[in-house]
């Protein structure tokens, strides 16, 4: 019967602490996103860091595994890793709101994820070769080829089943805080119980544990307590969502946040569209006045498709948003009626558009990821194409890219420019704000599916009703004034967005 537990007992235990390491590697993504962005910067840190800890924990713990190879020694670092990850909550909680957004986000995500990941996924790195090292003192005869192979077999399956648990059960159901403990009180309850059963520090353990359990409790209770103003917080699918009231304009005012971004926004006593950018949508009214059908990239708090539903009553639209709380959020927070004339479809916008038949009067682009960064895959040329495919004859495309317009190279901005004009050669591009400044704005991308040319000098833009489209001659962007041939069109094989954001963020030194 011992020998049956310890055939069984090392690899099972590898199998859990490989799960543990791949659920905090993809939870630490999702930690790191609110001040950085969902960015390839945030995701190369956190598994450039994550390797570089695994590689030192693999070589000390064959050395440790040497001078004392026990089962007390392997079971107190399983205990000791457990209490690295209520450390490593304890600096999310209190350390890394202080420190988070005066880092870059170029630099910041390697420096955080090494001051909290790099101590608990060293420590679980030490495991493996000491399981290695004790299953060939129990069973000698099976040869350290064969124990190897096992014990690094059940590791990398354990390590799977940690990543495929994160991403589809853990991360959709709870929150980070939750999934975090869990893995703490996993990791405390696997190294500690056989430490007790063998009487070896029982008393240290007990009292560790005890105080432990206590002090995590307050924390966890401190960290529930709400401000007042926020009303709902919790991580979705893809990034954490808050909605809060607060003041805009001297409104009173509900955002949604998106991570770091505030992603939309709604007056809590109008009707009014909040942000600048998302009236732009009237933009319909000179291109084509008679819309029927419309399709929205990126949902948001929904307050585009609100807005065209009231405006456009014969119209349907279909709304394709990729994080699935945000709809019903919409509908409880944000005083989106659900409608036959409203379809939402969880779904990537650009997957939408590649297995929809439908055809298109007026497509709105306006997906984004955090800290002002679309996906790459909605900014290339192939993507333009396929838009361009869904358009009726004379459709139109609205996008909207926050960027400057700065003629440095690189430029987020410029390189759009250039390749929406090479898929859209009757088109045209706004500033929000001033178009002859180079700080960050948000720009607005006009594609016209018709060669017929739109004249903003005319009297009936000028003398408009709306005020956004009285403006159109003072927004409209010159680009007579950059040299293009310095930009490159950004295609599927070549989309930088990332590092193209993150140069005009520290053009413009954003915090």
């Amino acid at each position: 019967m011992i020998t049956c537990f310890k055939k069984f007992c090392l690899p099972l235990v590898v199998f859990l602490t490989g799960a543990c390491v791949l659920i905090i590697e993809v939870v630490a993504i999702r930690i790191l996103s609110p001040y950085y962005g969902n960015t390839l910067f945030t995701v190369s840190s956190v598994i450039s860091i994550i390797l570089a800890a695994l590689s030192v924990g693999y070589y000390w713990g064959g050395r440790l595994a040497d001078q004392y190879p026990t089962e007390k020694v392997f079971y107190s670092i399983i205990l000791i890793s457990g209490f690295s990850i209520i450390l490593l909550y304890l600096l999310r909680l209190f350390l890394l709101p202080v420190i988070g957004y005066r880092l870059s986000i170029t630099a910041g995500p390697l420096i955080i994820a090494l001051l909290l990941f790099f101590l608990p996924s060293l420590l679980l790195g030490t495991l493996s070769p000491f399981a290695i090292k004790l299953q060939t003192q129990y069973f000698p005869e099976k040869g350290i080829g064969s124990i190897t192979g096992k014990i690094f077999f059940w590791s990398t399956v354990g390590s799977i089943f940690g990543s495929l648990l994160a991403g589809f059960v853990l991360i959709p159901q709870f929150e980070i805080n939750e999934i975090v403990i869990a893995v703490a009180v996993m990791l405390i309850a696997l190294g500690a119980c056989p430490l007790i059963k063998k009487n070896a520090y029982q008393k240290i353990n007990f009292n560790i544990i005890l105080f432990s359990i206590v002090g995590l409790f307050f924390v966890i209770v401190l960290a529930q307590v709400k401000n007042n103003h926020v009303v709902y917080s919790r991580d979705g699918v893809y990034e954490k969502i808050t909605i809060y009231d607060g003041q805009y304009a001297e409104k009173s005012t509900r955002f949604l946040l998106l991570d770091r971004s505030a992603s939309a926004a709604m007056f809590l006593d109008s009707d009014e569209l909040v942000f600048d950018y998302t009236k732009y949508n009237v933009l319909y009214k000179v291109f084509k006045p008679e819309v029927k059908r419309i399709l929205v990239i990126g949902g948001g708090a929904y307050s585009i498709p609100k807005t065209l539903l009231k405006a456009l009553p014969n119209a349907t639209i279909d709304v394709s948003e990729i994080e699935p709380s945000l709809y019903p959020l919409a509908q409880r927070y944000f005083n989106v009626k659900k409608t036959e004339r409203l379809n939402n479809y969880t779904i990537d916008g650009r997957r939408f558009l590649h297995d929809t038949d439908k055809k298109y009067d007026f497509i709105v682009g306006d997906a984004y990821y955090s800290l002002y960064s679309i996906p790459a895959h909605l900014t290339t040329q192939d993507f333009l194409k396929l838009v361009r495919d869904k358009l009726t004859p004379d459709g139109l495309f609205i996008a909207n890219l926050i960027g400057d317009l700065s003629p440095q190279k690189p430029s987020l901005i410029l390189s759009e420019i250039k390749t929406f004009q090479s898929v859209f050669p009757n088109s045209y591009f706004f500033a929000v704000h001033n178009p002859h400044s180079i700080d960050v704005q948000n720009i607005i991308f006009v594609g016209y599916n018709s060669d017929k040319k739109i004249d903003f000098t005319n009297s009936k833009i000028i003398n408009h009703n709306d005020p956004i489209i009285r403006s159109l001659k003072e927004k409209m962007i010159r680009l007579d004034q950059f040299n293009f041939s310095q930009y490159p069109i950004l295609t599927d094989n070549f989309s930088p967005v990332e590092y193209l954001t993150s140069r005009m963020l520290q053009r413009n030194v954003i915090d």
